[in-house]
């Protein structure tokens, strides 16, 4: 662990007035209800950081690229003895943008160790802390350790590949299932978040929308004789990206039954592992939207 001793003095406060970011759509790495005196602290999630917007549109010393969304968001219950501290340690170049309860924005750079970015609250609100993580770099993406804590520590982060693109390889932002042909209740639904920083057409030409580089869910299949039907259903614009058992990749927009809802049918479906996206039609947007897998229909 490492320990932070003072609050960091690159932090910059920022005004509710200033041009934000989007922290009304869902965090797309996820969220967290934390009361003062949480364990463990710290209490870390796995961030990818970077986007394609400059950090200077939340103000103008603010440093780094950084989505739309936020990448997580913290719902924090104060106590009366604990400051808040909000730090990133990665292999990279990494900078931090939060809103915090009340809207206000706060940026940094190099507060952490090295040229890891660190911002810390004292006297810290109740409410949602809406968090970006941000590359110093215009268009990097990087495997970083997002941590919240109370007693000033920040999580060592373990070297892993820096992300370029859509990768089967890394473990599914929202979990996997094991199904086998004829499994109840179908469909199976799992609810996700839409989009990503990557163009879908990166991994074959044709395929529509943003996703995120690891998968948002991943089926381990059993086939039978029925077809496997996987399809999104949001009200926002969706598309859909599957790596199929044989490493083949299959890509959808508007092939479900309503709206703009995306679905694929693998009438001869193969056993073995399904890696799926479910993407944003627009780059930056993000949107709550349920994953669903049949044997019967799709969404």
């Amino acid at each position: 662990m490492k320990y932070v001793l003072a609050i960091s003095a690159s932090v910059l406060a920022l005004g509710s007035s200033a041009f934000a970011q989007d922290f009304t759509q869902p965090a797309t790495a996820g969220s967290v209800s934390l009361n003062s005196g949480f364990t463990p602290d710290p209490h870390t999630a796995q961030i990818t950081s970077g986007g394609t917007i400059s950090a200077s549109n939340v103000g103008g010393n603010c440093r780094g690229w950084i989505a739309n969304a936020p990448d997580y968001s913290v719902s924090y219950s104060a106590g009366n003895l604990f400051d808040l501290t909000i730090g990133v340690d990665s292999n990279s170049d990494t900078t931090l943008v939060i809103n915090d309860p009340n809207g206000n924005w706060y940026c940094d750079d190099d507060g952490g160790e090295g040229l890891n970015p660190l911002i810390s609250f004292s006297n810290p609100l109740s409410g949602r802390y809406d968090v970006w993580v941000g590359s110093y770099q215009s268009g990097e993406y990087a495997s970083s350790t997002l941590s919240v804590s109370e007693i000033g520590e920040v999580a060592e982060h373990y070297d892993q590949p820096t992300v370029y693109g859509p990768d089967y390889s890394l473990p599914a932002l929202y979990g996997s299932v094991s199904l086998n042909s004829g499994f109840a209740p179908d469909p199976y639904r799992v609810n996700v978040v839409s989009g990503g920083q990557f163009a879908a057409s990166d991994v074959r030409s044709g395929c529509r929308g943003w996703v995120a580089g690891p998968p948002d869910f991943e089926l381990s299949f059993s086939a039978g004789s029925l077809p496997l039907i996987i399809s999104a259903n949001s009200s926002s614009d969706t598309t859909l990206l599957i790596n199929d058992p044989n490493g083949n990749w299959h890509c959808d927009d508007d092939g479900g039954n309503a709206g703009l809802n995306p679905a694929l049918t693998f009438h001869n479906a193969m056993s073995g592992t399904y890696d799926i996206w479910i993407g944003s039609y627009r780059q930056g947007e993000n949107a709550n939207a349920s994953l669903s897998i049949s044997e019967l229909y799709s969404e």
